[in-house]
């Protein structure tokens, strides 16, 4: 099983919200995930980036692969030093 950390989508039509989520990588990009470790609200001016920091450094320790999105927003946040994406 390779974890990834990606964005899954929630919100409404034309306001998007993103979870920043643990996954399988096989398993869709709404669909079931193991953890959310964080939040993206491109919505708000600036954009709003939060993560918990103890389990993003759990995830990436443990060998997930961020996408380049959320790299990205990991570096923007200055919260941990994401491994390279995928």
């Amino acid at each position: 099983m390779a974890v990834v950390l990606r964005l899954a989508r929630a919100g409404v039509k034309k306001k998007p919200y993103y979870h920043v989520v643990a996954t399988d990588s096989r398993n869709p990009r709404d669909g079931k995930f193991i953890e959310a470790v964080g939040a993206y609200d491109p919505n708000q001016e600036p954009p709003k980036v939060e993560f918990n920091e103890e389990r993003l450094n759990y995830w990436l320790k443990t060998g997930a692969t961020p996408s380049e999105t959320v790299a990205d927003l990991i570096k923007v946040a200055g919260k941990a030093k994401p491994a390279p994406a995928v």
